[in-house]
């Protein structure tokens, strides 16, 4: 597989780190094209892998024919899509035309000023969450290409585990719900500093639009304001109790494409997130600082969301400090044999131990291994088709081994 990443940021090093590691004589991975805007930070994460596969490029994500041009210069026929979401259609329709195969870890979604809430994500959304690749899969099924969206922890590991669940654990499973939390720390930190647990302008997205849940019984997706459906979970191993909260997110919509078919009637996705963070986000919201629409500031016109990202306190560099673990997972309700089952299916990350051994901190290389391990799969030709899918597709136990052999450890726990 000759491969082109788009995006040398944290997760994407932390990707390629494991991808070295996890095949240092390219049996399956033989080139890898390393893209960022910034050509020095390119540069910087090749060298940092010290091998001669990897090369550095400036990419302009936005930039379609730049990146069909170097995907057909450099042979590519993998392009894995680690840009800030608002590049990903300009990616994936690059690497459509110029005909390679492509993953991303996330869709990119545009909600309404005004939106409409209650039943229909359309009637909130002007771009719904991953209809944009969804609505393209006869066309990449007609050239014989592939393109596999939602790699990470979540979406991703957290797919694969649903659909083992669906498959395994139940005879049919009704409900699967995504909790992401965990218990990361700084010790002696400021009661009052806020802290992004993972890219600024992500958090902007998923937190503050509109949230989206799956309930078939009342006709599909619904729509609420931001912060929604509040509730306290009890995390396993040691972890503690976490308050969650709803947000947009892929799974709700994969898992209803998906999993329906075993009985799926309801998904969420919840999200931990500190009291400080939430006041911030609000604030930001209300003084219209997460617009993307340019402002004039003097002699100059400005992004406010950049602003935003550019003067918070970036996740990057926090990580020696943190104590403490990610955990996500997915709380799976069903039947077998005739009895009511549930099952909660996580991943936990320690910071210190991800720290000594990736030099990332838990968020990042909990998401850069759970997308490594697929495109792993991918290159081995074991995930293979054409068309557009996301992990559920798959048969899971092939991950589900990879998680094993690497020690990216996995748990089932009956509730």
């Amino acid at each position: 597989m000759r491969m082109m990443l788009v995006g040398a940021g944290a997760v994407g090093e932390s990707m390629l780190k494991i991808l070295k590691w996890r095949d240092p004589k390219g049996e399956w991975l033989s080139y890898v094209l390393v893209g960022d805007y910034d050509l020095s930070r390119a540069e910087a994460v090749a060298g940092l892998l010290a091998d001669d596969r990897f090369s550095a490029v400036q990419i302009n994500a936005t930039d379609k024919e730049q990146m069909k041009s170097l995907i057909r210069e450099h042979k590519i026929d993998f392009v894995m899509d680690a840009a800030p979401p608002f590049a990903s259609n300009y990616i994936f329709d690059a690497a459509y035309e110029a005909g390679a195969n492509y993953a991303n870890m996330g869709t990119w979604s545009v909600p309404m000023e005004e939106p409409a809430y209650g039943l229909g994500i359309e009637n909130s959304y002007t771009e719904p969450m991953t209809k944009y690749n969804f609505d393209r899969h006869e066309q990449w099924k007609e050239k014989g290409q592939m393109a596999v969206i939602c790699l990470g922890i979540d979406p991703g590991v957290v797919n694969v585990f649903a659909k083992y669940a669906a498959t395994h654990l139940f005879d049919v499973m009704t409900e699967a719900h995504v909790k992401d939390g965990g218990n990361l720390s700084v010790p002696g930190a400021d009661p009052d500093a806020i802290q992004f647990g993972f890219n600024v302008w992500t958090v902007l997205d998923e937190v503050m639009n509109p949230n989206v849940e799956y309930d078939q019984e009342k006709g599909g997706l619904i729509v609420e304001k931001a912060f929604a459906g509040q509730e306290t979970f009890q995390m396993p191993d040691g972890v503690g109790e976490n308050t969650l909260v709803k947000v947009e997110h892929e799974e709700v919509v994969t898992f209803a494409r998906y999993l329906a078919q075993y009985g799926l009637k309801k998904a969420t996705f919840k999200i931990s997130l500190d009291d400080n963070l939430i006041t911030a986000l609000k604030v930001i919201d209300h003084l219209g600082l997460r617009s993307l629409k340019p402002v004039q500031v003097g002699n100059v016109k400005v992004v406010p969301r950049d602003v935003v990202a550019a003067c918070a306190p970036q996740p990057k560099d926090i990580g020696t400090e943190m104590i403490g673990e990610m955990l996500v997972g997915v709380h799976c309700i069903g039947e077998k044999d005739g009895v009511r089952k549930e099952y909660f299916l996580y991943q936990n990350f320690d910071n210190q131990a991800s720290m000594e051994q990736w030099g990332s901190q838990a968020v990042v290389a909990q998401t850069g291994f759970g997308a490594a391990l697929a495109i792993e799969l991918i290159g081995r030709g074991i995930w293979k088709d054409t068309g557009v899918f996301s992990p559920e597709y798959f048969d899971p136990e092939p991950y589900l081994k990879l998680m094993d052999e690497t020690g990216y450890e996995w748990h089932v726990m009956e509730l």
